[in-house]
């Protein structure tokens, strides 16, 4: 029979950042309070989790490389919201973004949680930000916990090998 290995949702002990974009501030807040709110509800103590905002969604993923080098944490959770406009510039934005967060995360050998809100209007951005448990911070907190007792349970089966 296959194993099947699954993570649970724990994040009692565990460290977290939060890197989020300060444009769209309103709806980038909320999916801010909805990570951390999903994050404390299971388990994580309010001061494990480090919020650090940058101007915008391109300076997201230049931050969240400095924390993954320096260390300590167990994920990182990138926030941004991105609406179209009447110019290519989102579509730029959107996927060097998205690509470099990838990158981040498999370079560093660390969770990153994608939390970027990409919208064509502001209200279809509200929406997809949610309220809290329905939102797109819990959705990316939830991937991070998961993510991080994963990336934990890989590294204990390595060191017993």
């Amino acid at each position: 029979m296959a194993q099947e290995i699954r993570a649970d949702f724990n994040a009692a002990g565990r460290r977290f950042a939060i890197v989020a974009a300060r444009f769209n501030r309103p709806i980038a807040e909320q999916v801010v309070d909805g990570a951390v709110e999903c994050l404390t509800r299971h388990g994580c103590s309010d001061d494990a989790i480090d919020i650090t905002y940058v101007p915008g969604a391109f300076e997201v993923p230049q931050i969240v490389s400095a924390i993954a080098k320096r260390g300590g944490c167990d994920a990182i959770i990138a926030i941004a919201v991105i609406i179209r406009g009447e110019t290519p510039h989102f579509d730029f934005l959107a996927r060097s973004v998205t690509a470099d967060l990838a990158r981040l995360g498999l370079d560093h050998g660390l969770p990153v949680a994608y939390g970027v809100v990409t919208a064509d209007t502001v209200d279809q951005a509200q929406i997809r930000a949610g309220v809290k448990q329905s939102g797109k911070g819990w959705d990316a907190a939830m991937a991070a916990i998961e993510m991080a007792n994963l990336f934990e349970t890989f590294s204990a089966k390595k060191k017993r090998r």
